[in-house]
């Protein structure tokens, strides 16, 4: 089954040049005609299942001042990759389906990567966080730069939307319910 890759080209601080590509379940053929040529390729398909072709799959071309990366990933579920650049630690982290990675922006080495048990809604981050924070739909987790969970909190109600606002983690459920978080302890915002 031929299918049509999807693509998205974001341009983040200090020169990183990130292209996604991903397509559906056994279309990793469309994901990867074109991958570019040059700096390490790193298929991490298999942290996701040992058969990992006949998956969703994503690919990450990553250009940098130090030269140029591509990782590839998959996906149990049709999903978009999303990134955030994380200067501090000199991170890119990358969502894709239930696994948040963690890679070295300028060499694209895995640091860390992290699986949710449900699909990840949102990727947010501050510069005045020690953080990252990972909503997925029922658990919200903050993974620090080592990959570790700072804290994590469970959920009654799928999330549907997350964002930053004055450093609370707003939360909104599928169900119209809005939650309210301190965005460095997870406790209910007051």
């Amino acid at each position: 089954m031929t299918g049509q890759a999807h693509d998205a080209v974001v341009q983040y601080p200090g020169g990183l040049r990130v292209r996604f590509r991903w397509a559906g379940s056994g279309q990793e053929g469309s994901v990867f005609a074109l991958s570019e040529v040059g700096g390490n390729l790193t298929d991490l398909g298999e942290i996701v299942s040992a058969a990992p072709a006949g998956l969703c799959r994503a690919e990450v071309r990553v250009e940098t001042p130090a030269g140029a990366w591509t990782a590839r990933l998959a996906s149990p579920i049709f999903d978009e990759p999303a990134a955030l650049a994380w200067d501090t630690p000199g991170l890119l982290v990358v969502t894709y389906g239930f696994v948040t990675y963690g890679f070295e922006s300028r060499t694209g080495q895995l640091r860390w990567h992290h699986r949710s048990g449900s699909p990840i809604v949102a990727l947010l981050g501050s510069a005045r966080l020690e953080h990252v924070i990972v909503q997925a739909e029922i658990e919200t987790f903050a993974i620090d730069a080592a990959g570790e969970v700072v804290w994590r909190v469970a959920h009654s109600d799928v999330v549907a939307e997350a964002g930053l606002v004055g450093g609370q983690l707003a939360l909104t459920s599928y169900g119209g319910q809005v939650i309210a978080l301190d965005a460095r302890s997870g406790r209910p915002a007051s």
